[in-house]
């Protein structure tokens, strides 16, 4: 029992039980109150009448004809359907079908209820006394324990109902906690197994759509969410220390062999430069892993202002112009007037900045590049960059944004495989999208960025 009320849905059924018992009262006890006032006044009005009827005749007919009147009709009348008593100034009786006075009633005229004795057997009567002309006294009276047997019927009737109401509530609370706890026990297990590794286990549905049923598919929803995190978390925990582990042998090797040979100054500065590269290769990967980071918790979108893309675009191509000119490249940019964001312009130019990058890398000397600002009919905002490089596979499009991911095309370009999944992030935190598309030939990268808050994006 008391495991029974440790449980919510008891005591929520306990709750009801009392609130179902607490308006059966506020119906009852009215009802009672009416009830015994109206039977009292009623009872009170006809003992009124009665000393009334009989007060006429005493007028009329005197001592003598009220007399032979009580007498006659308590005769005539079922034993003790009225209690009447006729007395002198001394309560000596006269007629009626008292023996005496009865004690405690005093001698005042008035209503009084008092427990007097009829025929062997204590009742309760409501007497009405009446003083008559020449010291005289009247005594009109009803039993009041008459309609008793009706109310003892309503109490027993209203104690059932609260039974009832009792029993089959706690009945209910405790099929509706073994219900629930049933489910709850479904779902425990679930997470048990979760917590013990199992990140494929999800909780049970019962497909009713129910409050349960509607968190635990919340829940799944989180779950599938955590999954995809851990995993990727997984991966590139793996893809780090792989994409470490060459830079960092690189480094190692160059400092023993110069601990070894000891060679010329000349050489010993060359390879310390080597060294110095290698440790800017890990610093960059880090860089990128802790910006990635920093924009997956969408913590940047507090610092979310009204930006003109265009303008951040045009500023991003002015940067690259040279080293696209160095190169031979031709570098275009076109802009069809301002294309105002709600979002960071730090972001957006770094995300601007690595695909005009990797376009640096991968369109051949004489190729081209251009930039695009614009909105399509949606009202969107669209930022790409298009080149005639050799592009990326097909089948590697959908991969190409997760972190560490080279393909065949770029395995001989440098670079740590973290520049999409930047862009991507950027895009994603705006609230849009990055799409790679073919450019026949090469590839068009663009970000499509909703004209909202940007706050929507997570």
């Amino acid at each position: 029992m008391t495991r029974l009320f440790r449980s919510s849905t008891a005591n929520w059924a306990f709750g009801y039980v009392l609130l179902g018992i607490a308006a059966l009262a506020v119906f009852a006890v009215p009802l009672w109150y009416a009830w015994s006032v109206t039977i009292l006044e009623g009872r009170q009005e006809i003992l009124r009448d009665d000393a009334q009827r009989l007060t006429e005749l005493f007028n009329r007919e005197g001592v003598a004809g009220l007399t032979h009147y009580i007498n006659a009709r308590v005769g005539m009348q079922i034993a003790f359907e009225r209690t009447l008593l006729l007395t002198d100034g001394a309560h000596r009786r006269l007629a009626g079908n008292l023996a005496a006075w009865p004690t405690g009633v005093p001698d005042r005229p008035g209503m009084n209820a008092v427990m007097i004795d009829l025929a062997g057997r204590p009742t309760h009567t409501l007497l009405v006394q009446t003083s008559l002309p020449g010291g005289y006294h009247l005594l009109v009276g009803r039993d009041s324990s008459l309609f008793l047997p009706l109310e003892r019927r309503f109490a027993w009737g209203l104690g059932g109902a609260i039974t009832f109401l009792f029993v089959v509530g706690m009945a209910g609370a405790i099929f509706i906690r073994r219900s629930l706890l049933a489910r709850v026990e479904g779902m425990r297990q679930a997470v048990s197994a979760i917590m013990q590794g199992d990140l494929r286990q999800r909780l049970p549905t019962a497909r009713s759509g129910d409050e349960i049923d509607t968190l635990s598919q919340t829940l799944n929803g989180m779950l599938d969410h955590m999954e995809h995190l851990i995993r990727g978390i997984s991966n590139v925990s793996n893809s780090i220390a792989h994409d470490l582990r060459t830079p960092l042998a690189e480094l190692r090797s160059r400092l023993e062999e110069l601990s070894l040979t000891r060679p010329a100054a000349a050489e010993t500065f060359a390879e310390i430069e080597g060294a110095v590269a290698d440790v800017d290769r890990v610093m960059r990967i880090f860089n990128a892993l802790l910006r990635l980071s920093e924009i997956d918790t969408g913590a940047r979108r507090s610092g979310f202002v009204q930006v003109d893309a265009a303008r951040v675009a045009a500023e991003v191509v002015e940067f690259y112009e040279p080293a696209a000119e160095q190169k031979g490249v031709a570098f275009t940019f076109q802009a069809d007037g301002a294309a105002a964001i709600a979002g960071d312009p730090v972001l957006l130019a770094q995300a601007l900045s690595n695909l005009i990058d990797n376009s640096l890398k991968c369109v051949p000397s004489r190729g081209s590049i251009s930039v695009e600002v614009g909105r399509r009919t949606d009202g969107s905002v669209e930022i790409a960059v298009a080149d005639n490089g050799p592009g990326i596979a097909a089948t590697d499009r959908p991969k190409a944004t997760e972190r560490f991911f080279r393909g065949d095309a770029s395995r001989g370009t440098p670079g740590v495989g973290l520049g999409l999944s930047i862009v991507e992030a950027v895009a994603r935190l705006h609230g849009g999208v990055l799409q790679l598309l073919d450019n026949h030939p090469g590839l068009r990268a663009q970000m499509v960025l909703p004209v909202t808050d940007g706050r929507s994006s997570r």
